[in-house]
């Protein structure tokens, strides 16, 4: 045998860690554009306000409309993902992106704006679910953890460049020209990505696990060997099936005694995710900075430091899951949010706008993206069996975007009401959040078991026992 073919059998032994990144990488583009998408109206909310004329109600609902649409895509992703597979999914969601960004950049009316928008709402929907799930059905145990909070890292970064990018939009005409055309560019750039993931997609394989319920373990196992080398696809081949074997493939089995924790936790840990606060900063951070007393582009500009913080320690989230475990992390982080939002409080409670304020934003920003943000990401595309992982996780993601919904629209009802704004000024919506995240410090300490390591059937096979 040549050396070519000496390298060549090394490599099917062994398996490609590059492939698998690679792969994990495009499939994490659906989170890039969940970032981008959520986050381009951070900076084009005020200019597209001025443009329509938009009271309080309406920019609310111009606002949170999309939270609504990714609600719906979750939904109808789960079904589908069992369906068709997790890879289909995400080229419905990469079409839905690009259909939205021009939807949304040339609308007449803000009903066309919303309905465009609502449609950019479910892509987001069906990718937020189906990235991390294909991500953990691809990855081998020992480094699942890192490889599905690239997902994270990928949505934070669809945050950043959407900052940067709605940055540099702003900074090429006045006020007026922002109001007329700006914020149709920043809705329109999205198109760029989306047309990305959608070309990319079709060079990835499906999930191995997905093949298997599909009764296709050859290609299962030829992807699993590509991944990490031929013995590693025997024996998590072998897994799998014994899995899935003793799975009924129906909803009914999350209802079985030691099943029903495992949606408990799903749905609890991805409404905490949200009521802890986190987007009230995405979504309406220039609109927080601006009433800290900074100009238009200033504000910009700090959101883009806020992103750049999310982004850097999402970094070092990526780098301890496995090593720390989720569990370890998810205390760290919702302890340092809560004394963050604590003191954001009392700072809004007496008034106190000074430029070190933007430290305990960006403490709380910093605390999320080690641990809330991405672990739990993590723990619920791991929790659920197999044969109905696509429905069970839409079942949470659908109620994690309900909770994102309701906390974009109650935050400007909090932070605007009179009597609670003649009680404790603008600091009620902080304390509110900061008691959530001691909310989650205690449920994730009691009820949620430690994956670190463990296989996707280790998992499986722990919450079995408990019938």
């Amino acid at each position: 045998m040549s050396q070519t073919d000496n390298s060549y059998a090394v490599h099917r032994e062994e398996g490609s860690k590059v492939y698998l990144i690679l792969v994990c990488l495009v499939a994490a583009l659906g989170g890039l554009l969940f970032g981008y998408d959520t986050g381009v109206i951070n900076g084009a909310i005020g200019p597209l306000t001025e443009h329509f004329a938009l009271d309080a109600n309406w920019q609310g609902w111009a606002m949170g409309c999309a939270l609504l649409g990714c609600a719906i895509g979750a939904g109808f992703a789960g079904a589908l993902s069992d369906r068709l597979g997790r890879k289909k999914v995400l080229i419905i969601s990469a079409i839905l992106f690009f259909v939205s960004a021009v939807g949304t950049a040339l609308p007449k009316s803000v009903t066309a704006f919303i309905i465009y928008r609502m449609l950019g709402g479910l892509g987001v929907g069906a990718a937020s679910m189906s990235s991390p799930m294909y991500i953990a059905e691809i990855t081998p145990a020992r480094i699942r953890g890192r490889m599905v909070s690239v997902n994270q890292f990928a949505i934070v970064t669809g945050f950043l460049v959407v900052y940067f990018v709605n940055y540099f939009i702003a900074l090429q005409g006045d006020t007026a020209w922002n109001q007329q055309f700006g914020w149709r560019w920043m809705f329109g750039s999205e198109s760029l990505p989306a047309v990305l993931l959608l070309v990319l997609l079709f060079f990835v394989p499906e999930s191995p696990r997905w093949l298997t319920k599909q009764g296709r373990s050859g290609e299962a196992q030829a992807i699993l060997s590509r991944v990490d080398g031929s013995e590693f696809a025997k024996t998590e081949l072998a897994e799998i099936e014994e899995t899935i074997a003793h799975e009924s493939g129906s909803l009914k089995q999350l209802l079985q005694p030691g099943m029903k924790i495992v949606l408990v936790i799903g749905i609890v840990l991805a409404v905490l995710q949200q009521v802890t606060g986190i987007n009230v900063f995405l979504y309406f951070g220039t609109e927080i900075f601006k009433k800290m007393g900074s100009e238009t582009n200033a504000a910009l500009l700090q959101t883009v430091v806020v992103g750049t913080v999310n982004l850097t320690f999402t970094i070092i989230a990526i780098w301890t899951v496995d090593k720390l475990g989720r569990k370890p992390l998810m205390a760290i982080g919702s302890t340092g949010m809560g004394i963050s939002l604590l003191a954001m409080g009392l700072a809004a409670y007496y008034q106190r706008t000074e430029l070190w304020l933007l430290l305990f934003i960006i403490g709380y920003i910093a605390c999320f993206a080690l641990s809330v943000g991405p672990v739990t990401w993590v723990i619920l595309s791991e929790i659920f069996p197999t044969r109905i992982r696509g429905r069970a996780m839409a079942i949470a993601t659908v109620c994690l975007w309900i909770a994102n919904y309701v906390v974009s629209q109650t935050f400007p009802m909090m932070d605007e009401d009179p009597w609670l704004l003649d009680k404790f000024h603008h600091g009620f919506p902080f304390w509110v959040y900061g008691v959530f995240c001691a909310v989650l410090l205690v449920f994730v300490w009691m009820f949620v078991p430690e994956t670190k390591g463990k296989t996707l059937e280790e998992i499986e096979k722990h919450w079995m026992r408990q019938n």
